[in-house]
């Protein structure tokens, strides 16, 4: 059964809740998204998940009209899981939340097949207005990040991009967790991988960041997460 909410007609159209399923890991953080979507009377929770896993599985059997997905999640971070709900229910809108920082993450959530992007920290006040864009048909971000998008597509064209605008999306899901103080047997461990397959990415994030050693790999991951959290 696809995700996408079943078409409704006639009258029952103006009365009809749209669908939201929650992905996020934090129980108090999915209660308070829960919440305030509850409040709005167009709009009703369809259900939550806290991995991709079950993600995966429960948006093949409920129909829902909009999801809400953290990037930081068990197993398959978000990003992944946007990839597999996009190939699967490409009509399906994705509104990533995340503590992560939207200069590194919002266009690779977008790339990925997000219908939009919001930090978790502007939540309170523009999840109900993100929530009704990408319902809508509409790409969302934060009018700060829109500008910042606008001038990054300019410095681009001149040779202006960051260095980690290089890395894959798996490559910067192991430079997060590096900077989180994870060992390769760590991330192995999380992300269901095995550690020789962690080693070769920790080795292509050196060699595209340019780091001469592993000490300053980690140096310059645990710097750069400091940064997310500033």
């Amino acid at each position: 059964m696809p995700a996408s909410g079943t078409p409704l007609n006639g009258p029952d159209l103006q009365n009809a809740k749209r669908r939201i399923f929650i992905v996020d890991d934090h129980p108090i953080f999915r209660q308070g998204l829960a919440k305030m979507i509850g409040l709005e009377a167009d709009l009703e929770v369809c259900g939550e998940a806290t991995s991709a896993a079950q993600a995966m599985d429960a948006l093949r059997r409920i129909e829902a009209d909009a999801a809400v997905v953290d990037i930081s999640l068990p197993g398959a971070d978000g990003i992944e899981l946007v990839k597999h709900l996009h190939a699967e229910h490409p009509s399906l809108p994705i509104l990533v939340i995340s503590v992560h920082d939207e200069r590194v993450y919002a266009l690779r959530a977008l790339r990925a097949g997000a219908f939009g992007y919001l930090m978790k920290r502007e939540g309170e006040h523009l999840l109900i207005p993100a929530l009704r864009g990408v319902l809508a048909g509409k790409v969302w971000v934060s009018p700060v990040f829109g500008e910042q998008l606008i001038y990054k597509v300019a410095r681009s064209a001149d040779g202006g991009t960051s260095p980690l605008d290089a890395l894959s999306d798996r490559e910067l899901e192991i430079l997060r967790l590096i900077g989180d103080g994870k060992s390769s047997h760590d991330i192995a461990e999380a992300l269901h991988l095995s550690i020789k397959t962690v080693e070769s990415h920790r080795l292509h994030v050196k060699e595209k960041l340019g780091l001469r050693s592993s000490a300053e790999l980690v140096r310059f991951a645990a710097e750069w997460a400091c940064s997310q959290d500033a």
